[in-house]
Parts: C-alpha cells; structure tokens; sequence
C-alpha cells in the first residue's frame, strides 16, 4: 500500500477510536504538493483537500475535478477579495470567511454566478494581530449578518488556535460558541493538534504533514 494512504488509514483510524459525536472530515491538506504526490489518495477514493492559494487550486484540480465528480476542495487560506470569484469557481468550502467586505463581495458573486457553497467564519480568539479572523465578542453579529442578509451558507466556526499551550482551552471556547449559535459544524485541529479538536467536537480536521510528509 502506498505510504500516503497508509498515513491516511492510520489518522482515520486513529479518530474512529475516539468515537467521535459526529462523523469526522479529514482534510487532506495538499498545498505545495505536485497532483502526482497526492494522486494516490485520490486513487484510493477520499474526496476532501485543502489548498490556501486559488491559483495553485485551479492549476492543480480544475481539470480532474471535472472528471471526479465526487472531489470536494477546501480553502484553507486567507481568501483576498479580488480572488474571490476565481475561488467560488474551484472550490466547494472556504474556511476562512474573515471580514464583512469578503462576505458581500462573495454573496454578490454567488447571486450573479446561481453558485452557492459552504462556508465558515474564522474566528480570531486570541486578537492576534498577525492573524485574520472575527473578534469572539463580534462573532454572533457577524453570523447573522452573513446568514440573514447575505444569504451565505454557514456551517460553523474555524480556528488557527495561538501558539501558546493553551489549545485545548481555545477548542473548548469555539465548541462553546459554535453550540451557542446552533451550528453543526466545526473546523478545528490540524496535524499537532486534531486529537484534542476531535474530543472538542471538530467536524472538519485539516491534516498536511503528517499525510503527505514534510513540505519543502
């Protein structure tokens, strides 16, 4: 069995033991990896991948998605907004709605395209400055804004936690304020961490290295 796939198995396996609340989505992060690398696990018939940057998507996946009926591609990087056409045309689920400018410029274009798909709010926790995201004390607010007014389709919160020990702690405040604003989903945990995301009710892990090796 392929090295890749047998990662993959191994992580899958790995959640299954937790018994998880609700079925888990493993996200296959593939950013900087050629199509060839990360064909075996396409072979192999999981559908969900992440990539951060709407070029490489489109180079990478527009073609085999119009073979593959089944892919489901994640965006899991900041999403500028003079990209967010091209974004709406390759991908399924954008994990990174982060402000109220991205949220009506991707309504506009979803009303002019008839295309709608998934999305969650970034939630910035810790008031990083480096980071993007949604202060916690505006997330409720924004939330209705995009689902009422805007029409987007929103499934839960995200979070890149702080760097800080504390990410278990960060998990339970956004499985907190995901249960506090009815949503079923969340998209939470990452290769170091998605054990823990898994016990906090994630829904949508995103996992890199530890399926496809190092990054150059």
């Amino acid at each position: 069995m392929n090295t890749i796939v047998e990662r993959f198995n191994k992580i899958k396996s790995k959640i299954i033991s937790l018994e998880p609340i609700k079925p888990v989505n493993i996200v296959a992060v593939s950013k900087t990896f050629q199509l060839d690398h990360i064909k075996p696990l396409v072979d192999y018939g999981h559908n969900h991948f992440g990539e951060n940057k709407v070029q490489e998507a489109v180079s990478k996946w527009q073609d085999i998605k119009k073979i593959n009926k089944n892919l489901k591609l994640h965006m899991v990087g900041k999403l500028q907004t003079n990209k967010a056409k091209k974004a709406l045309e390759i991908f399924d689920y954008i994990h990174s709605l982060d402000s109220q400018k991205l949220a009506d410029v991707l309504s506009n274009i979803q009303d002019n395209t008839n295309k709608s798909i998934n999305y969650f709010i970034q939630v910035n926790l810790g008031n990083e400055l480096q980071k993007s995201g949604i202060p916690t004390n505006e997330v409720e607010q924004f939330y209705n804004y995009c689902k009422e007014e805007k029409k987007l389709k929103i499934l839960g919160l995200m979070i890149i936690p702080p760097n800080d020990g504390n990410t278990k702690k960060y998990f339970q405040i956004l499985n907190d304020l995901n249960k506090s604003l009815c949503l079923n989903d969340l998209s939470m945990g990452m290769s170091a961490d998605y054990i823990d995301a898994v016990n906090y009710n994630s829904t949508f892990v995103r996992i890199g290295s530890s399926i496809f090796g190092d990054r150059n």
